[in-house]
């Protein structure tokens, strides 16, 4: 024998009839509580903010950052020059 029951009702009279507490409250000020701190933390999602998080201290200054680099392509330009690295060429 199969006995089938259907029952038409929403959730929340659900909840009232097996005797469980309304958390509906608690979810909307638990809500409002992450928004606030979403916002808050959009002021550090600026462009400035989030490069000087993510560089370190001493490389926050672009020129130091640019001559670095410059340095890097010079040198590497120098042992390039129609020889191998290490290897001095016919004019010098």
């Amino acid at each position: 024998m199969k006995v089938t029951v259907d029952i038409d009702c929403s959730p929340e009279e659900l909840r009232t009839f097996f005797g469980l507490p309304d958390v509906q409250p608690m979810q909307q000020a638990m809500m409002k509580e992450i928004e606030d701190r979403m916002k808050a933390n959009l002021a550090a999602m600026d462009p400035e903010t989030m490069v000087n998080t993510w560089l370190p201290q001493g490389m926050q200054n672009w020129d130091q950052m640019q001559k670095a680099f410059w340095g890097q392509f010079n040198a590497a330009g120098q042992t390039g020059q129609g020889g191998k690295p290490g290897k001095k060429s016919d004019k010098d």
